[in-house]
């Protein structure tokens, strides 16, 4: 069964909301500066995630890419940012504008993602999936 926080005592909602922007903060500021300590604890074990050039990553792949320097962000921004609870799941929807480079070029734009953390045994949220799509102009081309 799924819940929202409206049905969430108003306490718990407010709490869980917190925790959870703190989270996605921690996040950010983890990309941005490859900092994997932080981002090892913000991952489950069993993470997956699709980039927005449709490659699906893992925990590992995520951190030695974080560790390797293989996205060198030079900003993002996030805003209009959801999220929304189910149970112990939370769900974060935002918008980020990225400056970023890979190896492969420039990844620059703005991007839609999608976040999900799921609250362990120890009551701790961990994100267990992300996925991110960029956004195109109408009559832009891939």
């Amino acid at each position: 069964m799924a819940f929202d926080t409206q049905q969430m005592p108003k306490g718990q909602q407010h709490q869980s909301r917190h925790e959870i922007d703190q989270l996605e903060d921690a996040w950010r500021n983890a990309i941005l500066k490859s900092n994997t300590a932080v981002m090892d604890r913000l991952l489950a074990d069993d993470y997956l995630a699709i980039t927005a050039l449709g490659l699906v990553q893992t925990k590992a792949q995520t951190l030695a890419n974080l560790k390797a320097g293989r996205i060198h962000m030079a900003s993002l921004n996030v805003s209009d940012r959801k999220v929304r609870f189910y149970g112990r799941t939370a769900v974060v929807t935002s918008l980020a504008v990225v400056q970023a480079t890979t190896p492969d070029g420039d990844i620059s734009g703005n991007y839609r993602y999608m976040r999900v953390y799921v609250r362990d045994s120890a009551g701790n949220w961990k994100i267990v999936s992300f996925e991110a799509s960029k956004i195109r102009e109408p009559g832009e081309h891939r």
